[in-house]
């Protein structure tokens, strides 16, 4: 098993705390029904509202990427919709995660593809470019690099360099155990309060 796909049952959150609580995009929510999302980053930086770019890697995907897209934080015009989003599951990518709107919220939201975005907008994008592709990214505050394993949950997105995955998975796991711990001795009426963090 590889070590991104490690991390299918460990919290955004857990993450974040494990790395001091700094690094997870900001102003980002998921569009799809839940589902937890682990893969490897595959960027694109798009011109904001145009999503020329996007299609372009569409065509590069692999199975395990996660399309992170750096549309300059604009709502103003969607850069995806069902349609993109059926093509990259077809293809074998992980999600999307978008710094821009998507649109086809509703049909996007029963579905189990996961989809990370602004905002939803009925308005479509443009497709005159420019747009550049597998180089490091702003999504949300956090620069994501190409390969990076990127997580999302219901909490929301957070990326980190492979070489820091294997020290915190078991940082991660370490602190689940003892959250876990921590709710058993709440329901057993048992806990006193230690700190907790």
């Amino acid at each position: 098993m590889d070590i991104a796909s490690q991390f299918t049952e460990i919290a955004t959150a857990l993450i974040s705390d494990n790395l001091e609580r700094l690094p997870g995009a900001i102003g980002l929510r998921p569009f799809h029904n839940g589902r937890h999302m682990v893969g490897v980053a595959l960027t694109v930086r798009t011109r904001p509202g145009d999503n020329l770019a996007i299609h372009q890697v569409l065509e590069l995907v692999k199975p395990g990427d996660v399309i992170v897209v750096d549309g300059g934080g604009a709502v103003d015009r969607a850069l995806v919709g069902e349609i993109m989003v059926a093509i990259a599951a077809k293809r074998g990518a992980r999600g999307f995660v978008l710094d821009g709107a998507i649109r086809d919220a509703a049909a996007l939201g029963i579905g189990d593809f996961p989809v990370f975005a602004r905002a939803a907008i009925h308005r479509g994008p443009y497709k005159s470019g420019p747009g550049e592709i597998n180089l490091p990214v702003s999504i949300g505050g956090q620069v994501i690099f190409p390969g990076d394993i990127v997580v999302g949950d219901a909490d929301g997105v957070v990326g980190f360099a492979p070489a820091q995955a294997e020290a915190l998975l078991v940082a991660a796991r370490a602190q689940a155990a003892k959250e876990a711990e921590m709710m058993r001795s709440i329901a057993a009426g048992t806990y006193k309060g230690a700190y907790a963090r």
